[in-house]
This record gives structure tokens, C-alpha cells and sequence, in this order.
């Protein structure tokens, strides 16, 4: 029998019975590999089929009605859903659209629409509006009828039995048809995502279950009973060619124990972080120029939290690039530049088409090698022509088993995470939640600037601004009139002891008004120093969460300040778990 806090967390909370059956399928410890024995579900669930518009919405090409075939109506309505996106605007995505959208056309069709510029999709938009208004203004009978019709699909869909005991499958519904949109400038943005049927799935479950049926007239690509793995159905999209999975849901036991196996892994690093430092630098001298080129690429994953690299799909055409896939063209050396020696200058296409850009000074000796790898190289040539994230990862293996370039960058950020919430606390004066927040999110900031997470500021972000500013302004009319009616009653209440009371009232007031100001500024302050920065990514892949619920715990911070809801069941076994003195 063994133990794992998780399953403590478990069975604290489950009735006595489901508990037994853990406590009976616990005793028997899987051989390395195996994640489960027995697995049963009822497949994805598919999104309905197109249906047809109504008659007296339509399509107009140069001027003219156009009735469509239903395929190239579809994808037509795809486009003029986005209309109020700036998207639909790029030449990049209208390029894209329209040439998977003739693909869907007819051969009459194709010979009549020529030209994107012509076609004339208001009506189809103003119908998608309508719709979405409909949708918001629903009453409340209707909401709760809609809530109960999916409450049903997820009582049938979306739970599963896994080693004898119900388990939450995470997304268990098919992502319908639409328009990729990617990150930043992707190269692919507006290719249809094409509709998943059950032929181009692949079901997962365990030999003596019941198989899932498969929608009527369909059949499914292929079902398999592997156990090694956890995902229950799986099938490939058409856009980057990269598999889907429909997994267990982020609370599920075996999605706690990898997450908290991951987090473990990256805490045991801290214990030999320093051996495997003063080697990358042994190795930056080295006669090896494979071995100094690993050393380089070591250290800027270890300083930047640089990914990899070579995470691009086959066929993939954005030009995406890490650490081990960098290319001369993607650095600028700089002997001295803006007072400082050695410096690196980046300018690349990281994971989903983030541009990289930043300026560093290294150490002189990173700042020689470079120099070593660029000689006689072109710009598209790779920096690190005899590295790879293989090689690199299996050396990194070999210094600590479990270790990749990747538990580097969960390192790096939970402990930065740490060290900026100590560093916070002891430099500010945190006398309320709101300032607690502030420095919180600044601590969660340094991560995301680290770790390369942006994010294009949200398009209402000015008006956003403006009415919050407006709301300050008129919080300090207040606050000056209520100071003004303070000292007046403080005038009125010489030598009159029932005033006093009233001049206590206004003191409260006054108060009031101070702590409802200073929460509005401090949310100002917090808004604009977060519009470029997406906080959520390192939170929900890197920071270990035992740092948050233990500052939450000392800080005396509800944790759904921090934790969304979703989050707070993901990382339950944290929450359950973690006490005040934790520890990254």
C-alpha cells in the first residue's frame, strides 16, 4: 500500500463506500507504466450538424443573392460571425479563408465568387447578432430549461468509470467547425478547422468495458486498450495536424499525481540546481564544441527560461523556433550597448507565434562561444548545429532522473514566484487585500515577463481606463466633501456632547471613502501594468500552486482572489495539503 497526499485528499471527502473501493483498488501498486485497469465511457460528444438559414437571410455576391451549397454556407457563416474582429480585417486570414473556403464550394460556385471583396455578408451577421442578443436576454425559465438540457449531456458524456470509481472527464465535447485563429500573427489564421467526425476518432478503453457506440450511421477510425496512457479519445486536426485529446478532468486523481509528480520533480532540482550550474560552466570550455554548444544553449534556458526548441509540428508553417532550433539570424551580439558589455540581442518567433524580443548581458565566456558558432555561418543557419532538444534532454537525464529543459522553466518560475512574493512582502506595506493583490500579481508578473507570456492588450482596455479613472475622480469629490462636512462637524460639536456622535459618523465616512479610493487606484495601477501580460499561463502550467495557498494562508487572502474556480479544483490536492511554512 501507498501513500500520496492526493489520495488523502480523496478520501476526506468522499462518502464511505467510493472510499472503500479506493482504498481496495489502492492495495494493489501498478507496475511502472500502467495508469488504470479498467476504463469505460461513453465517447465525445459531437457538435450538431449545420443547419440550413433561413430564407429570408442571404448571401449576396457583387450585389446579387446567392444561394449557397450547404458546406460553403457554413463556412460562409464562419466568416461573418468574426466580422466585428479585427481579423477578419488582416490579409493574412481573409487569404486563408478564402482559399479554404473554395475549396468547399462548388464547381459552380468557384466560378461565380472570384473575389473575397465582393461578397456581401451583413445579413448573415446581423442574424448571428440577433442571436447572441436573443441568448442574453433568455428568462430565467428559459435559462434553466437550457441549463438542464446540458446538465443531461454531461451526466451521459461527461463522466467515466475508471478503476471502478466515477471520474469527471475534463473535454469531453468535440471543438464544432470554425476559423483558426492562432496567436499573434500566425501564418494560418482564417483555415477552416474542419468538423470532427467519429471516423477520424480514436477510442480508448479497457477490453472488458462496453465499447462506446458511435454516433448513428457512423463508425469510429479505430478503438484501442491501451492503459499506459490516460486520454479516451483522440483524432488529429486539420489545421497544424496536431492530436486532440479528450482527457480526465483536471481534478481527477491521475491529473493530481502527475501535476504534483511534475512539481516534486522541479523541487528536487533546487537540491542539485548548483552542481548542474558550475557544470554548464565547466563544459562553456571545452574542447568539444558540441559540449559548449549544450553549455550556451543550457545556459539561456536556465537565465531566460528559454523553451527547448523543435516543437513545430511536421509541415507546420509558421517559423517558431526555441532554444535549440535558434538560427544567426535570430542574434545580435553587442560588445557594449546602453552602458553594459556583452550583450545578446533576440529577436524570434517562440510557441504559438510570440515574438521573443529582449536584450541580455551574459557572461564574456557565453559571449565568445557565441561568437565561435556564428563564424562562417549565414543568418538561416542554426546556431546550434550540433544540438538538439534530444540530445540535450538526455544529458539533463543523466545529471537527475526526470530532468528536461522543461522542469528548468517550472523551476525557475515557481522559485522566482517565491522569491518576488518574499522580496514584495518585506519591501511594501501591505495593510489591505486590495495592496495584497497588487503585490501578488506583481510577484505573478515577473514570472509571466520571464517565461515570454503576452498577450495583445484587450481592445476595450482605453475605455475600460477611462471609466475606471472616472469613477476615481468622482470617489475623490467625495472624499473631499466628506472631509469638508467632517470639519465642519467637528466645529459644530465644541462643548456639545450629542454632536459628538454625528462627528464619529463623519469620521467613518471620511474612512470610507479613503479605503474605496485607494482600492480603485491600487486596481488602476494593477490594470495598467498587467495590459500586456497574461498572468494565467504561468499559473496554470508553472508556478507550483503550494506557493499561492501558503502566502494566501499567511497573508490571510481568501484564495478564490487568486484561484478561480477551475484552478481551486485542479489544484485541490494543493489546497488540501499545503500549510503555512511551505516551502518551493
Amino acid at each position: 500500500f501507498y501513500y500520496c497526499p492526493l489520495i488523502l485528499h480523496q478520501y476526506k471527502y468522499m462518502h464511505v463506500l467510493h472510499v472503500f473501493c479506493l482504498l481496495e483498488w489502492e492495495e494493489e501498486k501498478y507496475e511502472d507504466g500502467i495508469k488504470w485497469k479498467f476504463l469505460e465511457h461513453k465517447g465525445p460528444y459531437f457538435p450538431p450538424e449545420y443547419q440550413t438559414l433561413p430564407d429570408d437571410v442571404k448571401f449576396y455576391y457583387n450585389g446579387k443573392p446567392v444561394k449557397l451549397s450547404l458546406p460553403a454556407e457554413e463556412v460562409a457563416l464562419f466568416f461573418a460571425q468574426m466580422m466585428d474582429h479585427e481579423y477578419t480585417t488582416k490579409e493574412v486570414f481573409r487569404n486563408n479563408f478564402f482559399r479554404d473556403w473554395r475549396k468547399e464550394m462548388t464547381l459552380e460556385e468557384r466560378q461565380l465568387i472570384m473575389d473575397l471583396n465582393k461578397c456581401d455578408f451583413g445579413e448573415l451577421h446581423a442574424m448571428h447578432k440577433q442571436k447572441v442578443e436573443a441568448r442574453k436576454n433568455l428568462s430565467k425559465e428559459e435559462k434553466l430549461v437550457n441549463k438542464e438540457a446540458n446538465q443531461k449531456i454531461v451526466d451521459e458524456y461527461g463522466y467515466c468509470v475508471l478503476d471502478h470509481h466515477r471520474e469527471r472527464i475534463g473535454n469531453f465535447k468535440i471543438e464544432p467547425p470554425g476559423l483558426f485563429r492562432g496567436r499573434g500573427d500566425h501564418p494560418k489564421q482564417g483555415m477552416l478547422k474542419k468538423r470532427i467526425q467519429p471516423e477520424d476518432a480514436i477510442i480508448n478503453c479497457s477490453k472488458d468495458s462496453r465499447i462506446p457506440e458511435p454516433p448513428a450511421g457512423h463508425r469510429w477510425k479505430e478503438v484501442r486498450h491501451d492503459n499506459t496512457v490516460t486520454w479516451l479519445a483522440s483524432w488529429t486536426e486539420n489545421v497544424q495536424g496536431s492530436c486532440k485529446y479528450v482527457m480526465l478532468n483536471a481534478n481527477s486523481k491521475l491529473k493530481g499525481e502527475k501535476d504534483w509528480e511534475k512539481y516534486e520533480v522541479a523541487r528536487k532540482l533546487k537540491t542539485c540546481v548548483d552542481a548542474i550550474r558550475a557544470q554548464y560552466q565547466e563544459d562553456l570550455k571545452s574542447k568539444q564544441m558540441g559540449t559548449r554548444q549544450r553549455a550556451v544553449a543550457l545556459y539561456f534556458i536556465d537565465k531566460l527560461a528559454l523553451r527547448a526548441g523543435n516543437e513545430k509540428e511536421e509541415g507546420e508553417t509558421a517559423d517558431t523556433v526555441g532554444c535549440c532550433s535558434l538560427r544567426v539570424e535570430h542574434i545580435t551580439l553587442h560588445d557594449t550597448l546602453d552602458g553594459q558589455k556583452c550583450v545578446v540581442e533576440f529577436d524570434f518567433l517562440g510557441k504559438d507565434c510570440i515574438r521573443y524580443y529582449n536584450k541580455v548581458p551574459v557572461i564574456k565566456r557565453v559571449f565568445k562561444n557565441l561568437k565561435l558558432f556564428m563564424e562562417n555561418k549565414q543568418g538561416g543557419d542554426d546556431l546550434f548545429d550540433r544540438l538538439n532538444t534530444q540530445l540535450l534532454n538526455k544529458h539533463l537525464s543523466s545529471l537527475m532522473p526526470g530532468l528536461t529543459a522543461k522542469v528548468f522553466r517550472t523551476y525557475n518560475a515557481s522559485i522566482t514566484l517565491q522569491q518576488q512574493l518574499k522580496e514584495l512582502r518585506n519591501s511594501e506595506c501591505l495593510e489591505n487585500v486590495a495592496e495584497k493583490l497588487l503585490s501578488y500579481n506583481r510577484a505573478n508578473r515577473a514570472v509571466a515577463i520571464l517565461c515570454n507570456h503576452q498577450r495583445a492588450p484587450p481592445k476595450t482596455f482605453e475605455q475600460s481606463m477611462a471609466n475606471l479613472q472616472a469613477k476615481i475622480d468622482s470617489r475623490k469629490e467625495q472624499l473631499d466633501l466628506a472631509k469638508k462636512e467632517l470639519k465642519q462637524a467637528k466645529k459644530e460639536a465644541k462643548g456639545s456632547s450629542d454632536n459628538k456622535l454625528v462627528v464619529e459618523k463623519k469620521k467613518k465616512a471620511v474612512q470610507r471613502c479613503e479605503e474605496q479610493l485607494l482600492k480603485m487606484e491600487v486596481q488602476a495601477t494593477d490594470r495598467e501594468e498587467n495590459k500586456q501580460i497574461a498572468l494565467s499561463t504561468s499559473k496554470l502550467n508553472y508556478l507550483d500552486p503550494r506557493i499561492s495557498v501558503a502566502w494566501c494562508k499567511n497573508m490571510e487572502v481568501q484564495l478564490d482572489k487568486i484561484y478561480n474556480k477551475t484552478l481551486r479544483d485542479k489544484f485541490a490536492w494543493a489546497i488540501d495539503m499545503t500549510e503555512h511554512d511551505f516551502v518551493f
